[in-house]
């Protein structure tokens, strides 16, 4: 079942960690999400709507929950995140690792899983809700969740870095702590 409007219009913090165990589908091409981020909103020093920040880069971040912000980071890797929340008020989650067919070392990194489905620019603003070559689907699957510190953002202070924002599968853990 193809995730509906109504899953993402909650807070980050909520849909970051019952997107674990749903369905990644880009064009043909499908992962089992098995670690995300949370990124909740303005008062979140490591969030790129800080303060309420505005750019052309993250307008999609204020969007109604169930849309694609990527961006790229290091002129080279572009980050999957999707709008959570209602529309002005800038929350998402990143999706860091999926679990596919093919081997995971391919898709355990937020670069990589875009890489390994093609994605780009090109999705930016997408509404997974609705569209025809990006969704996220529910297949039936329970999952144990492991919450975590973010990964590098020591920038935003030892407050910001040290919540635990990041969440996993319990079962890929270990798997993801050594690759």
């Amino acid at each position: 079942m193809v995730l509906n409007r109504s899953f993402f219009i909650r807070p980050a913090l909520t849909v970051a960690q019952e997107v674990l165990g749903k369905y990644l589908v880009v064009n043909g091409k499908a992962g089992k999400i098995i670690e995300t981020e949370a990124y909740i909103g303005p008062e979140d020093k490591a969030s790129h709507a800080f303060a309420g920040k505005r750019t052309e880069r993250n307008k999609a971040e204020y969007l109604i929950g169930g849309h694609v912000y990527i961006y790229l980071v290091y002129g080279m890797y572009w980050q999957l995140n999707i709008s959570t929340g209602q529309k002005g008020y800038p929350e998402c989650f990143l999706i860091r690792a999926v679990a596919g067919k093919d081997d995971i070392k391919r898709t355990n990194g937020p670069g990589k899983l875009c890489q390994y489905f093609g994605l780009d620019k090109s999705f930016y603003g997408e509404d997974v809700a609705k569209s025809q070559r990006v969704w996220l689907e529910d297949r039936g699957e329970n999952c144990q969740i492991v919450a975590k510190s973010r990964v590098g953002i020591d920038y935003a202070g030892p407050y910001w870095a040290k919540r635990k924002l990041r969440f996993l599968i319990k079962d890929y853990q270990k798997y993801l702590a050594k690759i």
